[in-house]
């Protein structure tokens, strides 16, 4: 086998990355175009001046939208998942887009990566617990994520809106907004404070580092209200079960997974990881 492309020492060294492609569906023209054509144009540019260039990309697999498109397809989100990735990797071989490694973000490595992330920003004190309302199928057990539910806009009336978004208007909605029956869960959120302003503390952590989760006897702070440094707070551990795995800390707790915008960014990271396990040399390494 070829050994992997690692930075060199004294040369420029150029990553690349695309737009990870999301899995649910069979890649056109236009995804090639807006997507993964100029950085393998970019690519190609750097080789003809013997850059020392790696090309990564790969296929976005976990989240809401796949667990829509298996049930639609009488999949589950694996067997969903191994299909298209084949198809996306056979549609730009076709193109002959010169990626260096072309992957997928269900794996062991992003899970991991992950994971690691989480506990650092636990540690650092970036994370708190407050109740978000979510809306509940009593037949299926389950509660909704947003692209489940659909309702009238309270805005604008149309019919269809989405739990998330009204397609007509573009207004921002809360699918509890919808006039559906509400039910209260919790939820692990993270906050980010904008450029400038102080990383604030959400209260203590114990010295071990151990997410406090009330197994442990000692539960998160409770927050009334948003705290107001500039930006809101994310909501990182949603209502589906489609996504890398939250840690469970020892504790006996029911399945968890990460939310896809906290998840999805480190599929870049990951990918690299399954090309190489020097993959921090080319993430972590800016005098390269």
């Amino acid at each position: 086998p070829v050994p992997p492309r690692l930075p060199v020492e004294g040369e420029r060294n150029v990553l690349i990355t695309s737009a990870l492609p999301y899995v649910n569906n069979v890649p056109h023209l236009g995804n090639i175009i807006g997507c993964v054509l100029s950085a393998d144009t970019f690519a190609r540019y750097c080789r003809l001046r013997n850059w020392n260039t790696l090309f990564v990309c790969g296929t976005d697999e976990y989240g809401t939208a796949t667990e829509t498109r298996a049930l639609e397809e009488g999949l589950s989100p694996q067997e969903l998942c191994d299909r298209y990735h084949r198809v996306h990797a056979d549609v730009y071989a076709w193109f002959r887009i010169s990626f260096d490694h072309f992957g997928r973000t269900t794996t062991p490595q992003q899970t991991r990566i992950a994971q690691d992330i989480f506990q650092r920003l636990l540690a650092r004190g970036f994370l708190l617990q407050d109740t978000l309302e979510q809306l509940r199928c009593e037949g299926c057990g389950r509660y909704l994520a947003d692209r489940f539910v659909e309702g009238t806009c309270p805005f604008c009336g149309y019919a269809e809106a989405r739990g998330d978004q009204c397609d007509k208007c573009g207004k921002l909605i809360n699918a509890v907004e919808l006039q559906v029956g509400p039910s209260a869960t919790l939820h692990l959120w993270g906050h980010l404070p904008t450029s400038g302003d102080p990383f604030p503390t959400f209260g203590s952590l114990p010295t071990s580092g151990v997410l406090p989760f009330p197994c442990l006897g000692d539960p998160f702070p409770t927050f009334g209200s948003f705290p107001t440094f500039g930006s809101l707070p994310h909501l990182w551990v949603p209502p589906h079960l489609w996504g890398s795995p939250f840690p469970t800390f020892g504790c006996a707790l029911p399945p968890q997974v990460f939310y896809v915008w906290f998840d999805a960014p480190i599929g870049y990271l990951s990918i690299t990881a399954n090309y190489t396990e020097q993959w921090e040399r080319w993430w972590k390494n800016p005098q390269q």
